[in-house]
């Protein structure tokens, strides 16, 4: 141990909903709430001694009302003295909290740091823009659930910069001659490996249950993600349409889903772990990001995680779990392949093809 170390003493996390499925009737914010308040009281930690709250948040134009890590610590009347701050980095915006969690405690600005995300795709609002003009008539209007909205002239002109996601995992498909038969074995045991692990219990206990009520007033306990699909196989795989114009490789299937959920965990010092008597469950070694072309973004785990293995000299063949994102089979694979990873080694409980992908929770 040493005094600039950092350490997570809790982590845990609503189920995963589906698109307007079990928690569409939940606002984000009440989300968040309910994540952030299950690792403070899990930790046994006075909500006092908490220095920063930083969630990651990929929408921001709805309830999550600006600033949602704030929002979801005042919901929990918690002390207002505990400031807040809402991190927007896509995709990464959940792990970008966490790095600036740990940053702010290994700068000695912190000591006791709750970071984590949230998201509610099936809450996110529809968006107009205001006209410049009188009598101009209504403006473009967006579903800010995942996509590009307003996008720039400048971009618009460019080739390749505002492709969807879908089309962006084509091309890495297309760049990186990932197959259809590939992405969908991939897709497959994924589904596998997510509903072997529910079976066995392994997600349960890091679920915070969320209380759903219904139009009668009934509540229901969600306690279990709902986008894996038991028994999906190959077969199934191969019968679905590609989504992408002129591409044959990404479909529904193999691809992660729009989901809902929260996550929150906590960061301390060293000298925090002794002063209030916590158990260290992991240590933060490192973190790193990287930019590349945005019409292949989804290979940014490549060139991060060569730099973090430079950085914090590691030999990445030397590390026995890998957990990375399967936003979609094709970017999964083709940063497998770009990283040497073993098929094995990466998300043994699946990954967000199976599990789902809210956004900034991730």
């Amino acid at each position: 141990m040493s005094e600039n170390s950092v350490y997570m003493v809790s982590g845990l996390r609503t189920p995963v909903g589906r698109y307007g499925g079990a928690l569409a009737t939940i606002r984000p914010d009440d989300l968040a709430a309910l994540a952030i308040k299950a690792v403070v009281e899990d930790s046994g930690l006075d909500p006092a001694r908490v220095d920063e709250v930083i969630l990651g948040n990929a929408n921001g134009a709805g309830e999550e009302n600006r600033n949602v890590a704030r929002m979801a610590w005042l919901l929990n009347d918690y002390p207002d003295t505990v400031p807040g701050m809402t991190i927007n980095r896509l995709c990464a915006s959940g792990m970008s909290s966490i790095s600036t969690a740990a940053a702010l405690i290994q700068s000695g600005q912190a000591d006791i740091v709750v970071a984590g995300g949230v998201e509610s795709m099936s809450r996110a609002p529809w968006v107009t823009e205001k006209p410049t003009k009188a009598f101009s008539g209504p403006g473009k209007s967006f579903d800010t659930s995942i996509g590009w909205r307003f996008v720039n002239p400048i971009f618009q002109a460019q080739e390749n910069t505002t492709l969807s996601m879908p089309e962006t995992a084509e091309e890495v498909a297309r760049v990186c001659e990932i197959s259809r038969e590939r992405a969908d074995e991939f897709a497959a045991e994924s589904q596998h490996r997510a509903a072997q692990a529910i079976s066995e219990g392994r997600f349960t206990p890091e679920i915070v249950p969320v209380p759903v009520t219904d139009r009668k007033g009934n509540v229901t306990l969600v306690d279990t993600d709902e986008s894996p699909r038991p028994g999906t196989t190959t077969e199934v795989l191969a019968q679905l349409r590609p989504v992408v114009s002129g591409g044959n490789v990404v479909t529904a299937g193999n691809s992660s889903t729009l989901n809902d959920g929260a996550s929150a965990i906590i960061l301390c010092s060293e000298k925090a772990l002794r002063e209030h008597g916590l158990t260290a469950r992991a240590r933060f070694v490192g973190s790193a990001t990287s930019g590349l072309a945005p019409e292949v973004m989804g290979l940014g785990p490549v060139p991060a995680t060569k730099k973090l293995m430079e950085r914090i000299s590691w030999d990445l063949g030397h590390v026995d779990a890998v957990e990375l994102n399967e936003a979609f089979a094709s970017q999964s694979l083709a940063c497998m392949d770009q990283l040497g990873l073993a098929a094995e080694k990466v998300n043994s409980w699946g990954g967000a093809i199976a599990l789902g992908h809210p956004l900034g929770s991730s």
